[in-house]
């Protein structure tokens, strides 16, 4: 399989650069049929016993701009994941003019390079003295937004989800913005379940696929975590027959992650750097509700995986009915994944 084989024309203007308001005002595009459909209208496409599984991970605030301090010259560190009390792997740029034991003054961070950058990715050492350092980060760093942003957002919160409350991911489960109250309240009332589980989303989702085969791609490992609640909710659900519906590739990757026999999970947490591709059987999801994904991606393959041969004319659709893409933009629903057992 080529990486040219997931290759699609997405124009700029197709990219969605500000958040919808309300949340809910998304569209919602129906993969079985392409009925163009609003996400206010996702409870009555769902059914009585069915749940919902989201990730509840919270974006850290993981951009820390500052100086070189031999130099003076202008430096911007991006932290994807903590290794330990001290050490985060990060992007860094210009990563061409950084090497390991390269000092930075990031605010009131103090940090020191401890690689050298490989393809700009590098372990840097942060400390803030006197300070916890996640205190600050909140205060010292940015919010992260794609790098196909190009317009600051009003409000940090539009990129953090309702059900965000554990910090860790230097992305959004993007998926699951469109959630608001009132859809969550429509839910209950309808006997959809909703199941938490945590993925702390990493560099793969900033980055495209760099060899010509898809099976050459190396996946960062990711961290997961499944709560007893969520292994428990998915086990009820097979019992009364509802379908577990995915909210967002992270969500996806953690519950197949976990997967255990007839179709479970079980709790626990662990790292994955399960790549979905197209021949995979999905072992536990039922359903996927997601948004739309850049070419060449580990994302898109996983779509293409999921959808089969139709997810080009799914994205052909979308493109020609003006939905929006990527972070901010409108999502789809798929009821009939093809690689299901």
């Amino acid at each position: 399989m080529k990486t040219d084989d997931f290759d699609y024309e997405l124009p700029a203007s197709a990219i969605a650069q500000k958040p919808i308001e309300p949340r809910d005002a998304a569209r919602l595009l129906l993969t079985d049929t392409l009925e163009d459909r609003s996400f206010r209208d996702l409870p009555e496409r769902l059914r009585s016993g069915d749940l919902l599984v989201v990730n509840r991970t919270r974006v850290r605030a993981a951009r820390l701009r500052g100086v070189k301090r031999d130099s003076g010259g202008a430096v911007e560190v991006l932290l994807i994941r903590r290794r330990d009390e001290r050490h985060w792997e990060g992007l860094i740029k210009p990563a061409r003019r950084i090497r390991a034991g390269t000092l930075l003054d990031l605010g009131r961070i103090r940090g020191t390079v401890v690689t050298d950058p490989e393809r700009g990715e590098v372990v840097v050492s942060l400390r803030a003295p006197g300070q916890d350092i996640e205190e600050a980060l909140a205060e010292e760093g940015e919010i992260p937004l794609p790098p196909y942003i190009h317009i600051p957002l009003d409000d940090d919160e539009r990129y953090q989800t309702v059900f965000a409350r554990t910090l860790g991911s230097a992305a959004a489960p993007t998926a699951a913005l469109h959630f608001t109250t009132e859809v969550l309240e429509e839910l209950g009332r309808r006997g959809v379940a909703i199941a938490e589980v945590e993925l702390d989303i990493g560099l793969d989702t900033f980055r495209p696929i760099a060899t010509d085969s898809i099976k050459q791609h190396s996946m960062h490992r990711e961290a997961w975590r499944v709560p007893g609640a969520a292994a428990e909710a998915v086990a009820a659900c097979r019992r009364r027959d509802g379908r577990i519906i995915a909210v967002g590739t992270t969500v996806v990757r953690t519950l197949e992650s976990a997967a255990t026999r007839g179709r479970a999970i079980a709790a626990g947490s662990g790292s994955t750097d399960l790549f979905i591709m197209p021949g995979y059987r999905l072992q536990v999801v039922d359903c996927v509700l997601t948004n739309f994904h850049a070419p060449r991606t580990t994302l898109i393959v996983m779509i293409a995986a999921i959808l089969g041969e139709r997810w080009r004319e799914v994205y052909e659709h979308a493109l020609a009915a003006g939905y929006r893409f990527l972070s901010l933009g409108d999502a789809m629903l798929i009821e009939h994944p093809v690689n299901r057992p």
